[in-house]
């Protein structure tokens, strides 16, 4: 028993002495007994208590078992080494390197001279390594040197990251260069009229102010897709929730698009009534307006362009918007959507394209969480179909 847990001997002791002077001194031996009782009674009660025991920090050890349960479902790679061998690697390390990993060194894991240099160099560090399961894959490597010959290392990957900036850097080039060009065009031509604006004929004067004037329209359409696209494009995971009348809204943005030129003779509409859909009515409309202007664009010059809406077998509003054009080439279609891609640059040009209309019809169709989906045959003409859920198939 422990120092601080015994009883108090010495008063004890004095007790018993105590009660025996007394009973022979002639005090009842009861009596005695009852005193004796009564002071080691108070004794005990006054005795300190004991100190809460001192807990024992000891230092934290994990299994090796253990510490593999324990890091097995992370989304990140990850693995443990000693001494450059993986003695643990998680399911998602397993699944991007092999699970032949497991006992092999690290080095030859990895493949990878930055990953190498960074293994040899026996402490924390990290090395941006590319190529590493994919030819364009970017992979942060991180390595933590713990006590001894043992390492945690992670992989981080950084591809999304590399696309998302590579998508950037390209997105402002290419709106640089299309800005850059009409304002080259105008700056030329005003240039051109001030210079010689004493000797320039009238014919020639206006053809320059024509052309002045197309190029700033040029522009002004540019700008408004951009601002366009870039308002679309932060609303994007905000689901539009007002309800819609679909066949009001394809009639009358078709009609205007197909207005200018006298081209509303050869618009052909057949469209479902009751329609409805959650959506942002103003966006549908630039919906319908990008897709039957496209169509009298690249469509033939004298060929009906026509517009259909229909409940399509799925439930969903289905719009098809279909021109009898020279049609497009199948290595094409999966880049339309692209923004300033062009199949034909001269000719978009030419009509006064900005290169972003299918683009911003793609973003309004995904903001609604509908699908998009272009069918070609060169000769024949092309067809764009979007379908956008109903009101009353909508998820919570």
């Amino acid at each position: 028993m422990s120092e601080e847990t015994s009883l108090p001997w010495a008063g004890v002791a004095l007790a018993i002495a105590t009660s025996l002077v007394l009973v022979f001194a002639g005090l009842d031996p009861v009596l005695g007994v009852l005193m004796f009782v009564v002071w080691l009674g108070s004794l005990m009660l006054s005795r300190p208590a004991p100190p809460p025991p001192q807990s024992q920090v000891e230092d934290a050890t994990f299994s090796r078992a253990g510490l593999a349960d324990m890091i097995e479902h992370s989304g990140t790679p990850l693995m443990l080494s000693e001494r450059n061998r993986v003695i643990i690697a998680n399911r998602a390390a397993r699944e991007l390197l092999g699970n032949h990993i497991l006992e092999q060194d690290v080095r030859v894991a990895l493949r990878h001279p930055e990953a190498i240099a960074l293994m040899d160099r026996r402490q924390s560090g990290e090395a941006i390594i590319t190529g590493l399961v994919r030819p364009k894959d970017i992979w942060n490597l991180s390595r933590y040197q713990m006590e001894g010959d043992v390492a945690v290392i992670e992989l981080l990957n950084k591809t999304a990251e590399a696309d998302i900036s590579r998508a950037h850097t390209d997105f402002v080039a290419n709106a640089s260069h299309e800005l850059r060009t009409p304002l080259a065009s105008i700056i030329g031509y005003v240039e051109t009229l001030e210079e010689d604006a004493g000797r320039m004929d009238a014919a020639t004067s206006k053809k320059f102010l024509d052309t002045i004037l197309r190029e700033a329209r040029r522009l002004q359409n540019l700008v408004s897709d951009l601002m366009s696209l870039s308002r679309i494009e932060a609303e994007k995971h905000e689901r539009p929730q007002t309800p819609v009348l679909l066949n009001t809204v394809v009639e009358h943005a078709s009609r205007d698009a197909a207005a200018p030129e006298g081209r509303l003779a050869r618009l052909e509409l057949d469209l479902e009534d009751s329609l409805t859909v959650a959506g942002d009515e103003q966006q549908l409309e630039q919906l319908v307006r990008n897709l039957v202007d496209n169509a009298y664009k690249y469509g033939g010059s004298d060929t009906p362009v026509t517009v259909r809406l229909s409940r399509a077998a799925s439930g969903d509003a289905k719009l098809e918007v279909i021109d009898r054009g020279a049609g497009i080439a199948p290595e094409h279609i999966p880049h339309l959507t692209r923004r300033f891609y062009r199949t034909d640059p001269g000719r978009s040009l030419a009509s006064g394209g900005t290169g972003l209309g299918l683009a911003i019809v793609k973003h309004i169709v995904q903001r609604h969480r509908g699908r998009l989906d272009i069918s070609s045959e060169v000769g024949k003409g092309t067809t764009i179909t979007a379908r956008i859920p109903l009101i009353t198939d909508r998820a919570g």
